[in-house]
């Protein structure tokens, strides 16, 4: 397994520079990793080493974190699809894997971009009967208000994570998370983005599901190879979501891991289980 990491970064239409992280012998396919809300790059590191053995792994920072450039006055689905096809141009990638608002952007890159295989773990879309942005209004005004540990506590229970975390009651588990950002805080690596930093960035990822609302029919014109995956303990509105796109997907075959909810593809969930379902679809087991 090839876990040496280098850095990297291309430019995107509007002059952005999209910073990435790369894995894997020349040789073998190359393999795009796109990462979800209040995350960069260094989230799916265990994930891309897992399937360093297999392929070269490029892994962007989306716009607005780490070490890519902002997100812009005009922030939305068309300047993230322009982003991963600066990186696929430049890196001649044609398999992408996308995770929640990730596979999103995926989703519908895939509509315009030459992405030949694509692997999408629980895409938030809202399908008809699946409502789940609720808690918008509430985390817009507690960043609004800088109150980060109460924003990441209505972040956690309005998306169904399925942690023990968010079944416990306001007042205690507002308080942990403030110490632990406090204490992500002092994280010295030269790497490490701070939490306080990525939970303010979940209000352009729930942008990106408002603007995918309404385009479910739109996607039955992806020609791509897809590999749908999620977790059994995830949300019901997130198996809705992957039930409407098997349906509409034309080339769609759909996996569902045991044991693991939203989360497993990260650092601390069971990215073994994610990285051994995608290389049994794009290589074979």
């Amino acid at each position: 397994m090839n876990s040496i990491v280098t850095t990297g970064r291309v430019t995107s239409a509007d002059g952005t520079v999209i910073g990435y992280r790369r894995l894997g012998s020349g040789d073998s396919p190359a393999l795009i990793l796109v990462h979800g809300s209040m995350m960069t790059s260094q989230g799916l590191m265990k994930l891309a080493t897992a399937l360093s053995n297999a392929f070269v792994i490029y892994v962007p920072d989306r716009r607005g974190r780490g070490t890519s450039g902002p997100f812009g006055a005009d922030y939305g689905l068309r300047k993230e699809r322009e982003d991963l096809g600066a990186l696929m141009h430049a890196t001649e990638a044609r398999w992408v894997f996308g995770l929640s608002s990730g596979a999103i952007v995926a989703l519908c890159a895939a509509l315009t971009l030459p992405i030949q295989k694509l692997v999408l773990y629980e895409p938030p879309l809202i399908v008809p009967g699946s409502s789940h942005t609720g808690w918008l209004p509430r985390y817009e005004r507690e960043v609004a208000a800088g109150k980060l540990a109460s924003a990441l506590v209505t972040i956690i229970k309005g998306t169904g994570d399925s942690s023990v975390v968010a079944s416990l009651p306001r007042f205690l588990s507002v308080p942990l998370f403030h110490m632990a950002i406090a204490a992500d805080a002092k994280d010295s690596k030269a790497d490490h983005v701070p939490l306080k930093a990525l939970i303010p960035t979940m209000s352009f990822d729930a942008q990106l599901v408002a603007e995918a609302e309404g385009a479910l029919e739109t996607f039955r014109a992806v020609h791509a190879d897809v590999l749908l995956l999620g977790g059994s303990k995830s949300a019901p509105y997130l198996r809705r979501a992957l039930d409407a796109l098997m349906t509409r997907l034309p080339n769609a075959k759909r996996v569902e891991l045991t044991q693991v909810g939203h989360l497993a593809a990260e650092n601390g969930g069971r990215p073994d289980l994610v990285a051994e379902a995608m290389q049994a679809f794009l290589v074979g087991a």
